[in-house]
């Protein structure tokens, strides 16, 4: 790519992580290349960072979104790297790397070497109370189950029951992996979401045998820790508003316009360009458009641009969450809290998705003598939970932390955020849907899509998302360049 053209604009709609990360590229391109490149970034609230919000004060950090990101995927930590935010990044605690489940109202540690959905430790296995006998010796079947030979797309539900049965389903599966996604297990596509497990059974014919070859290859990594693999989990110091605040800080002065909210979309086939409508006019004129929205927002700001398109974009389903951040004395929670958290499985019938030890998790997240706590309410299964008032979530998920943790007296501080359609749900069939919209995005030239509800949910993949986006909008505005050089007689223009 030798240029991008002379006096281009790029709108970039949408101001959460994966904007955000749009916008710095595009800018950082400008001035590699010297290009005179106007990005704007528009974004509909008053504030940055979308889902993304740390509150700190007086000793005390509540994480009001993410409060971590996984290291394994390379994009999140190569951008910190490069904003200078190395030596800010943290890793968790080492003193307690094991999690917690819930099993008939106590929690009990998840079993050691387990991979997500899949032991990983015969003898864990045949120990832990997390499972009955019966429920062992069906996840033991696993060992001769035949191996699928269908290719169409399947749930996670009908994978974790066909090859290590139901129990495991409900009393692992949902809990671990739906929660990442708080998604229903029932729609919950596999091969967009583990496809690893899908290559386990073709490869090794078991998925248990595929584990113990994994645990057996990555020995001193396994022992001691059980759940999450809580050493490639990272944030930084002073809590995830960090990132935010530094790809800000890259933008130039006026770069960035808050309250702009964005009505529709339009193409200009005479000019080749688009017109951004906003609830003020007049329209935003641009050279092209990457758009950083939820799928469903997406689409209706398409509606006009390409039928087909919105309508894929606005089928995909969202789920919603609450966070319930507590702080307490140490003296009033009489669980060890030797561990990261604990899930809770559907069957459980709690409030509670899932609840996180912040203060064990991260160092420096409260005064000494107390305690943090990061309570989940909601997602795919438990909708029902968000129409609670704040006042009736704060009580219900104070009820099950006294069950739960022993829980004693009232919390010295209390907060609820709530996550309205945050999460997309990666549905059956998902990996379909995103190349039809792919191949209609082919039609609308100038025009990239970018964030959370394609190729990946975590903070590194919405990284990694508007990279690539910005990547194939450079390609694009590179041909300007070329036709402003012809235009100008720099270069021969094309025969004919």
């Amino acid at each position: 790519m030798d240029g991008i053209g002379h006096g281009k604009r790029v709108v970039v709609i949408g101001g959460g992580i994966t904007g955000l990360t749009a916008a710095y590229r595009l800018v950082q391109a400008a001035q590699v290349h010297a290009c005179p490149l106007e990005v704007v970034l528009l974004e509909a609230s008053g504030r940055l960072g979308g889902t993304i919000a740390t509150h700190s004060q007086d000793g005390l950090l509540m994480e009001q979104g993410p409060d971590c990101f996984l290291s394994a995927k390379p994009w999140g930590v190569r951008l910190c790297e490069e904003l200078g935010l190395g030596d800010e990044l943290i890793g968790t605690t080492t003193q307690y790397r094991q999690s917690f489940i819930v099993r008939s109202g106590r929690l009990v540690p998840v079993p050691q070497g387990f991979y997500l959905i899949a032991p990983g430790s015969w003898r864990s296995l045949l120990t832990t109370p997390v499972f009955s006998w019966r429920g062992k010796l069906r996840m033991a079947l696993d060992l001769v189950v035949p191996r699928r030979t269908a290719t169409a797309d399947e749930s996670l539900a009908q994978f974790v029951t066909r090859r290590l049965g139901r129990e495991a389903l409900e009393r692992m599966a949902q809990p671990m992996v739906g929660g990442i996604y708080t998604a229903d297990p029932q729609y919950l596509s596999m091969q967009a979401t583990m496809p690893q497990f899908i290559e386990m059974e073709q490869r090794h014919g078991s998925l248990i045998r595929a584990v113990l070859q994994k645990q057996r290859s990555a020995r001193s990594t396994a022992v001691g820790t059980s759940g999450a693999r809580y050493g490639l989990f990272v944030s930084f110091r002073q809590g995830m508003q960090t990132l935010v605040d530094a790809l800000a800080a890259h933008l130039p002065a006026g770069t960035v316009r808050l309250h702009a909210s964005v009505r529709r979309l339009q193409r200009v086939a005479e000019t080749q360009r688009w017109l951004v409508h906003l609830d003020q006019k007049p329209a935003l004129e641009a050279d092209a458009v990457c758009v950083s929205l939820p799928a469903p927002q997406a689409g209706q700001l398409l509606r006009a641009v390409d039928d087909s398109l919105a309508t894929a974009l606005q089928a995909m389903s969202y789920a919603s969450s609450a966070i319930v951040n507590l702080v307490c004395t140490r003296a009033q929670v009489s669980h060890p809290l030797d561990g990261m958290g604990f899930v809770v499985p559907a069957i459980e019938q709690r409030a509670l998705l899932a609840c996180s030890f912040s203060s064990v998790k991260f160092a420096g997240r409260v005064p000494q003598n107390q305690v943090l706590l990061r309570a989940f309410v909601g997602g795919a299964l438990q909708q029902e939970q968000l129409a609670r008032s704040d006042i009736g979530i704060q009580q219900a998920v104070i009820h099950d932390l006294r069950q739960l943790l022993g829980l004693t007296g009232e919390p010295l501080a209390i907060s609820i955020t709530r996550h309205l359609a945050a999460m997309p749900q990666y549905h059956v069939g998902h990996l379909d849907r995103v190349a039809h919209i792919t191949s209609r995005m082919a039609h609308c030239p100038g025009l990239v899509l970018a964030g959370n509800a394609y190729h990946g949910v975590g903070i590194p993949d919405c990284i990694h998302s508007a990279e690539m986006a910005v990547q194939t909008l450079l390609e694009y505005l590179s041909t300007f360049a070329v036709l402003d050089a012809a235009s100008a007689g720099a270069v021969p223009s094309p025969p004919g």
